[in-house]
């Protein structure tokens, strides 16, 4: 081929990389989880500020869930539903901005990718949004990043909602239609002479070409930018086949319930982290609304994997805490948290307490809804893989035994109802190979779990799984 620049262009247009050619076949179809055969697997992550106060939320003995202490009681009634995982740490030291530095290794362990992209590669494209990350987050704490850079989250309700639903109605799939679909009816691979083969595939001689006459770093710029281009090709081809989903379900579409937004001129309330802050009132109704948020983005199958950011360390409690004077969550966090070899202040503890089992409660209220939601043959609750959790230890900073909460059974592939203990000091990162491993993500390594100077169990976490 002649390598002018209008030859390039006019090939780049329509080549593929050879890596991905010889590893992909040209299939114009969902991925399986895309796929109409039932509804898919989804995952969350819900997390709060402050840690936890250890001794008011880890059960004494590890195995089966009996009662649940203080701070998870409002779970009692889902405790079914249940896996607490106990032990499970982060490595290295906390230095400068001790916010800053928890919340970048909180979902990422040290890597460039977080756990929830690292889902929403797996996972997202079979959805309209590949993932959701919405809540409460500033300069010091953010918890998504994808190739180093931070995803941004929102905590505008009405943004949120337009950017789930611009342009169609948030109807529920009939998952049980779905997986009575003939075979006929699903989408096949494309035929040599279809018009819809991928443009790409059709020039396999001219990309085969092209790579051999261009230098290493021209083949790797073009490899990225042909990637690119199939990665599209293939995201067409699942929105594709979700149209045509939507399209067998439209006799007995569903239209999802919406929750009641604050009206426009209450925007400042919501959109203000210190107006929501500031009153523990506001900040629950606004944890609702998030939360509905993300039983709706699942319900309707908007998206596959939610991150939802719904604490914040400097939140004022008043008539939430009730022991002491002090109502400042960040204040409470540090007297009750206090550096080794010193006592901490027991009335400040209790003022953790009190604050971690309100985020409790309006968790469980999500997780109940969930539970309560029908899904063919299963419930939302029985199709989800939710983690709760904070993105530190404790308030003082720590980065030992976090506050780790499994809630539901993954589709059968968790074992619930148990306490898992395992030595602290686990990586955190064990836990995010599993959690992928769910997902179909099958990946060898995640973060520091293969590099951990207290790597444990090859990176894994043995009987978390259902045999």
């Amino acid at each position: 081929m002649k390598l002018t620049r209008r030859a390039v262009l006019r090939s780049a247009g329509v080549a593929l990389a050879l890596p991905f050619l010889e590893s992909w076949r040209p299939f114009v179809v969902a991925q399986r989880q895309g796929e109409a055969s039932g509804p898919p697997l989804r995952m969350a992550i819900y997390t709060v500020a402050g840690g936890t106060v250890i001794e008011a939320w880890k059960p004494e003995r590890a195995g089966r869930l009996d009662q649940l202490p203080s701070i998870l009681e409002s779970l009692e009634p889902l405790k079914d539903h249940l896996t607490l995982v106990s032990g499970l740490s982060h490595g290295g030291q906390v230095t400068g901005c001790a916010h800053t530095t928890c919340s970048r290794l909180h979902l990422s362990c040290g890597g460039n990718i977080s756990v929830d992209q690292a889902a929403a590669q797996a996972v997202g494209a079979g959805s309209v949004l590949p993932s959701l990350e919405i809540g409460i987050t500033n300069h010091q704490t953010r918890f998504s990043y994808r190739n180093g850079t931070p995803v941004p989250f929102e905590m505008n309700p009405h943004i949120i909602f337009d950017r789930m639903f611009r342009g169609r109605p948030p109807l529920v799939p009939n998952w049980n239609a779905r997986r009575r679909a003939p075979a006929s009816t699903e989408p096949e691979p494309a035929k040599s002479d279809s018009v819809e083969q991928s443009v790409l595939d059709a020039v396999l001689d001219q990309a085969n070409s092209l790579r051999r006459d261009l230098g290493t770093s021209d083949q790797r710029r073009l490899d990225e930018y042909l990637h690119t281009v199939r990665s599209i090709e293939r995201r067409l081809a699942l929105v594709e086949a979700r149209r045509r989903a939507e399209v067998r379900d439209a006799a007995t579409a569903v239209r999802a319930a919406v929750p009641a937004f604050p009206p426009h001129s209450h925007f400042e309330n919501y959109t203000n982290p210190w107006m929501v802050w500031r009153n523990p009132e506001r900040h629950a109704e606004f944890i609702r609304i998030m939360s509905d948020l993300m039983v709706l983005a699942f319900q309707t199958d908007t998206t596959r994997v939610i991150t939802a950011a719904l604490g914040e360390d400097n939140a004022l409690f008043p008539g939430v805490v009730t022991a002491g004077g002090e109502l400042q969550a960040h204040a409470l966090e540090h007297n009750g948290n206090a550096p080794r070899g010193q006592r901490p202040n027991p009335v400040a503890r209790e003022g953790c307490r009190q604050i971690h089992a309100w985020y409790t409660r309006l968790f469980a209220e999500m997780i109940a809804k969930m539970q309560r939601l029908q899904e063919g043959d299963s419930t939302l609750l029985d199709n989800c893989l939710i983690l709760y959790t904070s993105y530190m230890a404790d308030g003082g900073h720590g980065i030992e035994d976090y506050p780790t909460l499994l809630v539901g059974r993954a589709q059968g592939r968790i074992r619930t109802g148990r306490h898992l203990a395992y030595p602290v000091g686990t990586p955190v990162a064990n836990l995010y190979v599993e959690m992928l491993d769910c997902l179909g993500a099958r990946v060898a390594s995640f973060g520091d779990s293969e590099t951990a100077a207290r790597r444990a169990y090859n990176g894994r976490l043995p009987d978390l799984r259902a045999s």
